[in-house]
């Protein structure tokens, strides 16, 4: 079971380790395609913010402003092949947000599932967990290495192995919602719901398996928004932001 809270702390945190689940579609911006580099300045100061606090800060980053697997664009590509490409997506994009964070002065490692040397280390638990514990953003790349998962999954399975106290995801919506909020105005907004009424609802948090993963091992979830300025900030002190999915409300 991972802990989720810490005892009190001087500089206001409740939540000391954290992984940062952030789409590709997240860095678009305005874009149809590809990366917006303000808007990964933006991410980077807002993350460094928190760093300069003294959370431990980790990153999933996504594909799908490049590349996704299961999207029109493979057509009728082996799945397999398809995510693959994926996972090269995600390379892309971690090394952009790599360069933004060390732009603002923040000490960054990436950490890839497949092994391209010349961009990222290869992902070694230990290693990775000695980089934050020296005050270094981790950025893991390529998912999980396998196809078929997601980065929702590989955010999942990082978390845990880091012993990280919550996932941040990282949307363009205020939480989770009884229905999408783009399409259905009357859709209300949850502060805090279970894992389990997420799965019964199939409300669209992340993947099935990610949210599994996440109740068999107790591991919170904070849905927010991230194009609010501040949001991660006020999330790691503990303020009501987004929407809160853990075992029992």
């Amino acid at each position: 079971m991972v802990s989720e809270k810490l005892h009190s702390d001087p500089a206001g945190l409740v939540y000391k380790r954290v992984l940062l689940k952030i789409s590709g579609e997240a860095l678009m911006g305005e874009q149809n395609y590809g990366i917006d580099v303000e808007v990964a300045r933006t991410v980077a100061e807002e993350l460094k913010g928190i760093h300069e606090r003294g959370v431990q800060v980790a990153v999933v980053v996504g594909g799908g402003n490049i590349f996704r697997g299961v999207s029109k664009s493979a057509g009728k590509m082996d799945r397999s092949a398809a995510d693959y490409i994926g996972m090269l997506a995600t390379v892309m994009n971690a090394v952009v947000l790599q360069d933004a964070l060390e732009k603002v002065g923040v000490n960054t490692r990436v950490m890839s599932a497949i092994d391209i040397p010349q961009l990222a280390e290869p992902f070694i638990r230990r290693r990775a967990v000695r980089h934050l514990e020296k005050d270094r953003v981790v950025i893991f790349a390529a998912g999980t290495g396998n196809p078929y998962f997601t980065t929702d999954s590989a955010a999942a399975l990082r978390a845990l192995e880091i012993k990280a106290n919550i996932i941040l995801k990282a949307t363009k919506v205020e939480g989770v919602y009884s229905a999408d909020p783009m399409l259905d105005s009357s859709a209300t907004r949850y502060d805090c719901i279970t894992y389990q009424e997420v799965l019964e609802r199939q409300l669209k948090v992340m993947d099935a398996s990610a949210i599994s993963l996440c109740m068999d091992n107790n591991l919170p979830i904070i849905v927010f928004n991230m194009r609010q300025p501040g949001n991660i900030g006020r999330v790691v002190a503990g303020e009501n932001v987004g929407t809160k999915v853990c075992l029992s409300k």
